[in-house]
Order: structure tokens, then C-alpha cells, then sequence
């Protein structure tokens, strides 16, 4: 007859409550940062309150979600944890950007074989950061600690954002017709897509990734930039001009991410010499011996949004933009579609 064991906790398991608590004390301040005058609760409930802004008249919620990806392998072999939260709250409100929403409130999952506070209070920063450079409050989140499940040092993050958006100022890319004009914004670098293919071709090319690459950055710091958060200055462009359509520049590169926002009718043609290519992407290209096309079909090639306008507007939009911050360039024109050609053509 088997000797029952002597008293067990849910730390013998694996699961150590008081780090999870200490890891949202941690936090508390970086999410209090972020908070809107629509946020009814604080961090630490079962449930995140916010009320819609009564300056909508017919609100419309936009929702989206995504995660980081197989970046976060570098960010555990690199042992840089700080900035693959400002990822997670991009691919998600750049996402719900391109419709025309406002992010309203943003909520994570971190998911983990054992918590490390310290690191994961690093992830989180980055998250709060990422919510405050978008206007978006951090209302809520799940660290879940899960022995056994996720190998030693190594964790998953999911991200989850809801914006509004009045109803009449959806952006649909409807209207978009031939003649319109494709301005490109530029990237920090790969972003958060492609990232198993540069694994390969780091695994394939052993660099030092320590080692000066682009001016005072390291390989690994231009490997790990984080995603660029174009909230701001695109809500101020859509106050001054009508914007017809927008591309986050995600999984599938250029090529597959502009037809997403174009009616079946048009095509967009891009021109590659119009924008300077960061020298990541060269560097990828060359190590990789990846085709050309193949590079635009998977990584954003240093354009990070593309943004089709009237090409009345074309200029106004560019100096608006330049304004804000953003390196900004005319990349591309809309023209009638020819049959059944994919709705990119680079060149």
C-alpha cells in the first residue's frame, strides 16, 4: 500500500503564487500610464471596465489579436526582454489602425513553464510602453505559470486590443480607384514577421550578432527593434484628409498585405527604388541567397504601413507625416487591374 506524501503546496508543483503576485506589483505603475478617462477599473480585478466615449455617435468596437512569434527565441537566446512588448501592442493596434480605430484598452497573456519576475516585469514594461505611445490603456492581462509545459527559461505571449471607430469613419478601401497614391511609412525593421526565416539564416551564418552592424547598432539590436506604433500620427492624418485605405505590413510582406485593402478592380504598382531598404534587409537577402520577390512576400522591407490617399492629398498627407516623426515616401500608384493579376506588382 502506497505511503501518502506528506503535505504538498502549489509551489511543490511548480507554481509559485507569491512571484505571480509580486509580478503585478511590479507592473502596477507602468499600467497606471496608460490609462484613459474611459477606464472604469484598475489592475487586479477579474474583469477590465471601460466605457465608450460619448464624443461617438455610433460607436463601432474594432478587435484584434496576434502575438510576437518566433522572435521571442532570440529574445531568450539574446536575453533581451524589453522590447518584445512594445511588439505585442503593435501587431494589434496597428491592425485595428487600418479600419480607422482609436485603440481603446489592451490586455495580455504571458504564459511561462516557470516565472522569472524579473524578466517578465521587463516584457511587461515593454507592453505599457507600447500602450502609452498609442494612446491605448492597459487594462488587464493572464500570467499563467505552467510546469512543464514550456522548456526552462522560455515564455509565450498573446496580445488582445479593442479600439472604436464612428461608424460612418470606418475605413473600408472601398473608394480606393486608379490614380490614388500609396505612401509607405517606414519600418524599424523586420518588426515581428519573417522571423523564422531569419532564425535560419542566422543558424545558417553563425554572425556575431554583438558585433557593430549599422552605424552604433549591433546586428542583434537591429534584429530585435521593435514594431513601429504609427497610432498617433495616423489618427492625426485622418483628422486633416481622407484616407482611403491602410496596410499594416505583417505576415506576407508587401506583396501580400496592400491587396487585403484594395477592391478586386485595381492593382497597386510598387516601386522598390522609391524607399532606401534598411541594410537588414539586405544583409537577410545576401546570408539567405532569398530571391527578390521572395523578400517582399515575406518580410515588410522597411516599410512598415502603406497608405493609399487621393493624389490631391498625396502631399499634404507626406508633410503631415514628416511632421509626426515618420519617414515617409511616395512608393507606389493605383491602376485598373488587368485580368486576374495579383493585386501587387513590385518592381
Amino acid at each position: 500500500m502506497s505511503t501518502p506524501p506528506n503535505s504538498l503546496s502549489y509551489r511543490d508543483a511548480g507554481v509559485d503564487i507569491d512571484a505571480g503576485d509580486q509580478l503585478v506589483e511590479n507592473i502596477k505603475p507602468y499600467a497606471k500610464r496608460t490609462l484613459r478617462p474611459e477606464v472604469l477599473s484598475g489592475i487586479g480585478g477579474f474583469g477590465g471596465l471601460v466605457e465608450v466615449s460619448k464624443k461617438y455617435s455610433e460607436p463601432v468596437l474594432v478587435s484584434g489579436t496576434d502575438g510576437v512569434g518566433t522572435k521571442l527565441k532570440l529574445a531568450f537566446e539574446l536575453n533581451r526582454h524589453d522590447t518584445v512588448g512594445i511588439d505585442l501592442v503593435a501587431m494589434s493596434v496597428n491592425d485595428i489602425l487600418v479600419q480607422g480605430a482609436e485603440p481603446l484598452f489592451f490586455l495580455d497573456y504571458f504564459a511561462c513553464g516557470k516565472l522569472n519576475v524579473p524578466a517578465a516585469t521587463e516584457v511587461i514594461k515593454g507592453i505599457a510602453y507600447g500602450c502609452e505611445q498609442s494612446g491605448c490603456a492597459l487594462i488587464g492581462g493572464e500570467t499563467a505559470e505552467m510546469p512543464g509545459m514550456y522548456p526552462v527559461g522560455e515564455y509565450d505571449l498573446a496580445g488582445f486590443a479593442v479600439g472604436v471607430v464612428e461608424k460612418s469613419k470606418i475605413i473600408t478601401g472601398e473608394s480606393i480607384k486608379a490614380g490614388d497614391v500609396v505612401l509607405g511609412l517606414a519600418a524599424n525593421g523586420a518588426h515581428s514577421n519573417g522571423y523564422s526565416l531569419v532564425r535560419k539564416i542566422i543558424e545558417l551564418s553563425q554572425p556575431d550578432l554583438n558585433a557593430k552592424f549599422d552605424g552604433e547598432r549591433t546586428l542583434a539590436d537591429c534584429i530585435m527593434a521593435p514594431t513601429r506604433l504609427y497610432v498617433k500620427p495616423m489618427l492625426s492624418l485622418m483628422e486633416k484628409i481622407t484616407v482611403k485605405g491602410m496596410a499594416h505590413i505583417t505576415g506576407g510582406g508587401i506583396t501580400e498585405n496592400v491587396p487585403r485593402v484594395l477592391p478586386a478592380h485595381v492593382v497597386a504598382d510598387i516601386d522598390s527604388a522609391a524607399w532606401q531598404m534598411p541594410k537588414l534587409f539586405h544583409w537577410l537577402r545576401e546570408k539567405g541567397n532569398v530571391e527578390e520577390q521572395e523578400m517582399f512576400r515575406t518580410f515588410n522591407c522597411g516599410i512598415g504601413m502603406a497608405v493609399i490617399v487621393a493624389a490631391a492629398d498625396a502631399d499634404k498627407a507626406l508633410k503631415h507625416l514628416q511632421a509626426a516623426g515618420e519617414s515617409v515616401s511616395r512608393i507606389g500608384m493605383i491602376r485598373a487591374r488587368n485580368g486576374a493579376e495579383h493585386q501587387t506588382q513590385i518592381k
